[in-house]
């Protein structure tokens, strides 16, 4: 919390404020800076312009209305979000996805994974002011997002899985665009490579600048592409699998010092490798139901049983709530690696229709904490090719 005090400046300083309503800011954030010059002295961030109390108003909502609130909070990763508030449900009923919907949970989530890299990455080389790039990432973000919307029905909050597996059966478009769509994007990051990699401005603009050391990353709990850019190997998908992700070959980059090129180079890679994933994956789908019918325990009404024209169906409508869902009491957390880093669900379940409490881990908090740490000493003109390079999301840091 900010103190009077923080906001005095010794004669001879300039202090500014950067948004809240800013581009460079990424969200509605507030960066309170104080410089000697161009110089930052320090560059205090400020959060809670864009509060919607989403963790609340779940509260209101039973088990599968509450998914929709998830890719609201970061709808930039709306898949990912999803996956793992549905896999907490899941685990807190006791209640196992065939091996099929789990295959297409990874297909979507790692989708979503690439058009979020090409989101930030469009953005940063913005910042920077390298236009071009922006034109070159969202013209490949319009292909997956139609790939998205093809089976979901939506292209950035799809809601699409369900307790037990996904809501419909996968059809031979889903399939035949993720083809497409491999073939031609490897050739497309090296597009996005020859234009910023070796580029002398760029190189400039972000080799040694932002630096944060393994050991400070540890301390500001970083994750995700933040942590492996400061040399981690830590990835939730590898250190503690799930949706079947040990079944697929992929591997995990990291960088060198952590400065703003080594998280580019990070991200860069992991675009490569979520392709792999998905490649590996549309070319081995299981066969069978997409959706578990026979597994669920007593408290929770299998979706074949529940037809609301029956009696039977309009008993366990004001027994079990519209999802069917009525969980014992308890509490489960499970945490899954989002595009910025891990993002973790707790929920707590009193037995009945509606979620006790639901409480996020998101990973753009931890890593907006570290803005002062990374931003002291350099220029002011590093500060936005600093903050760019964290890659956070103001929807699920405020909620």
């Amino acid at each position: 919390m900010l103190e009077y005090k923080d906001f005095l400046i010794d004669v001879g300083d300039f202090a500014i404020n950067i948004g809240p309503q800013h581009p460079s800011t990424h969200g509605v954030l507030r960066i309170f800076v104080k410089l000697d010059g161009e110089t930052v002295i320090s560059a205090e961030p400020i959060i809670g312009y864009l509060h919607t109390g989403m963790e609340k108003f779940a509260e209101f909502r039973t088990y599968h209305q509450a998914e929709t609130i998830t890719d609201r909070m970061d709808y930039v990763s709306g898949a990912g979000n999803n996956l793992g508030y549905i896999l907490t449900v899941e685990k807190l009923c006791g209640v196992k996805p065939p091996k099929k919907a789990e295959y297409v949970r990874v297909i979507l989530a790692e989708l979503t994974r690439i058009s979020s890299h090409l989101v930030w990455l469009g953005t940063h080389a913005v910042d920077i002011g390298a236009l071009t790039e922006f034109l070159y990432c969202f013209r490949e973000r319009e292909l997956i997002l139609d790939i998205i919307e093809t089976m979901t029905g939506s292209r950035m909050t799809p809601s699409f899985f369900r307790v037990g597996g996904i809501a419909m059966d996968i059809h031979h478009y889903f399939i035949d665009k993720i083809r497409d769509f491999i073939k031609i994007f490897p050739e497309k990051i090296d597009e996005y490579e020859a234009l910023l990699t070796k580029n002398k401005i760029w190189f400039e603009r972000t080799k040694n600048i932002g630096i944060i050391s393994a050991e400070d990353a540890v301390s500001f709990a970083f994750t995700g592409p933040n942590l492996r850019g400061s040399g981690l190997k830590y990835d939730v998908r590898k250190n503690n699998p799930y949706s079947s992700y040990e079944d697929f070959d992929f591997d995990i980059p990291v960088g060198d010092i952590g400065d703003v090129y080594d998280r580019y180079l990070v991200r860069i890679e992991e675009m490569r490798q979520s392709l792999k994933i998905v490649s590996q994956a549309v070319e081995n789908i299981p066969e069978g139901e997409y959706l578990s019918y026979d597994e669920y325990p007593q408290y929770v009404i299998p979706p074949k049983k529940r037809a609301l024209t029956t009696m039977e169906g309009m008993i366990s409508l004001f027994k079990y709530g519209m999802d069917g869902i009525k969980p014992p009491k308890g509490e489960a957390y499970v945490s899954i690696e989002n595009p910025r880093g891990e993002l973790g669900y707790y929920i707590v379940s009193d037995g009945s229709a509606f979620p006790y409490r639901m409480r996020v881990r998101p990973p753009s908090f931890c890593s907006i904490s570290a803005i002062c740490k990374m931003c002291k000493g350099y220029l002011l003109a590093d500060l936005v090719s600093i903050i760019g390079s964290i890659d956070f999301l103001l929807g699920e840091s405020d909620r």
